[in-house]
């Protein structure tokens, strides 16, 4: 994605007289001279960009992505065969409209600091945008919404050049126009002014609820300031303070403490309680985060099948993790499961089973990367451009990269979404089949009522694998042959 041009917002004035013709020459010099201190602009603009983004965040140039078609891919609990064209179109169309949130330049400086740039040090706040953002889209937002700009062909990082369509609405959409951007958005329907207000909540400019600048501001109790590094926990609290003092009050932020979501506490949260069926006009709609730590340094692949199976819940609104002091926001993965079948024998009793072992060698998490710095936009000016508050380039990582550190959004409309979300999520917790699940859902509240604002999320122990105390277990008896 290419910054913006410093000079794009200025007009140059001709002055051209035909009774004058050395006024004419004296044009042509101005016009050189404007056109040249363009390009200059730009080439340094370029050249600062491309640094940035080098130094911190390693992002290189823009590729094709690599999604096989052989697997499916599961995006924030929408899963797509990309064999088909129609598919992989409304794929694309369903990652274009993703909010994401990047490092930006030239923003006014933070307050009690001098920063104009939060390149190096911003990306768990920016990924923490972009899970809050999501949480938005689902609450302001028609369900299903997609950003009508991604709804004419463009050449982007998918290469979905093929105007054929096999699923959903696109199947009799007809042969597409290519429209200009400008021309797409020129006449905004209200869902696309709802969709403009939601991003200027996330300008970088101090009135924004949800910008850097109040992120950073609602930090401070926790020790935290402009230029330090911001772990998933503490980024999880400020977004519950950011929510409760914005405008949206039909909406609420609960963080989990210790691995455990109090349902009488979220209920309290939102208006109601566990008997009261009787609370319908009061109800706050809840975005739900839960700080976990999947392992000790590293991740635990006991818990790359659970990671999935919460990805793929229609309540999950991603996940801010990514590799050690490098934020990522997770949104889905790509890859199937495969059994591998072994043989046990006990010694002491000479019995025979038959275990399976889960390879997850070919999973891929899919992301928004954070660690690309752009040109602040002004969010305060009519018709601002949108365009680089949305991704075309699909990346993806290994499962084994992740960071063990990080926090699980879902939201949930209604009081009836919020118990379905409760029975759907403990499902899935339990279909990995571990003794510990990542975390757990406890009847009543919270009797302490402490704020959790920490990073150290306490380390789940996994049947004695990867945790603070190894345990010997019966799986010790047997040998695998």
């Amino acid at each position: 994605m290419e910054p913006a041009d410093d000079l794009a917002s200025f007009e140059v004035v001709h002055l051209s007289n035909p009774s004058n013709p050395g006024l004419l020459d004296l044009t042509a010099d101005v016009d050189g001279h404007v056109q040249q201190s363009k390009e200059k602009t730009k080439l340094k603009t370029k050249l600062v960009s491309a640094w940035n983004n080098v130094r911190y965040g390693g992002w290189s140039l823009k590729g094709k992505p690599r999604l096989s078609k052989r697997s499916p891919v599961c995006l924030l609990g929408q899963s797509y065969q990309l064999s088909y064209s129609g598919e992989r179109e409304c794929f694309r169309r369903a990652f274009s409209s993703l909010l994401w949130m990047t490092y930006r330049r030239g923003f006014p400086p933070l307050d009690g600091s001098a920063l104009g740039s939060d390149a190096g040090w911003g990306c768990m706040l920016r990924s923490a945008q972009m899970l809050l953002a999501q949480g938005l889209i689902l609450h302001i937002m028609p369900a299903g919404w997609t950003w009508p700009a991604t709804h004419h062909q463009t050449k982007d990082d998918l290469q979905v050049l093929d105007s054929h369509t096999q699923a959903g609405s696109l199947r009799d959409s007809g042969k597409p126009r290519r429209l200009s951007l400008g021309t797409a958005l020129d006449c905004e329907s209200q869902e696309e002014r709802s969709h403009r207000r939601l991003v200027c909540w996330f300008g970088d400019h101090p009135p924004a609820p949800f910008g850097l600048h109040r992120l950073v501001e609602l930090g401070r109790a926790s020790g935290k300031r402009a230029g330090d590094w911001y772990g998933p926990a503490i980024a999880a609290h400020i977004l519950q303070k950011a929510v409760s003092a914005s405008e949206l009050s039909n909406l609420a932020v609960y963080v989990a403490q210790d691995c455990t979501v109090y349902i009488g506490d979220m209920l309290k949260l939102c208006g109601t309680s566990r008997t009261d069926l009787s609370a319908r006009s009061g109800w706050k709609s809840l975005v739900m985060l839960v700080p976990v730590r999947l392992g000790s340094d590293v991740l635990n692949p006991t818990y790359i099948h659970c990671v999935k199976r919460l990805l793929e819940l229609r309540c999950c609104v991603g996940i801010i993790g990514g590799k050690p002091k490098h934020s990522l926001f997770f949104v889905g993965f790509q890859g199937e499961s495969c059994d591998t079948r072994y043989v046990c024998v006990n010694r002491s009793s000479s019995s025979v089973c038959v275990c399976f072992c889960v390879s997850h060698a070919d999973d891929q998490l899919i992301y928004l990367d954070p660690h690309y710095c752009q040109a602040a936009v002004d969010v305060k000016q009519d018709n601002f451009p949108l365009e680089s508050f949305h991704c075309k380039s699909v990346r993806k990582m290994s499962f084994s990269r992740m960071d063990p550190s990080c926090t699980v959004g879902f939201y949930a409309r209604s009081r009836d979404d919020l118990l379905t979300l409760c029975s759907d999520i403990t499902k899935a917790l339990s279909s990995s089949g571990e003794k510990y699940p990542i975390f757990t859902f406890v009847e009543g509240h919270n009797e302490e009522g402490s704020a959790y604002a920490s990073d150290s999320v306490p380390h789940t122990e996994t049947k004695g694998r990867l945790g603070r105390v190894k345990k010997r277990t019966s799986v010790d008896d047997f040998v695998l042959l």
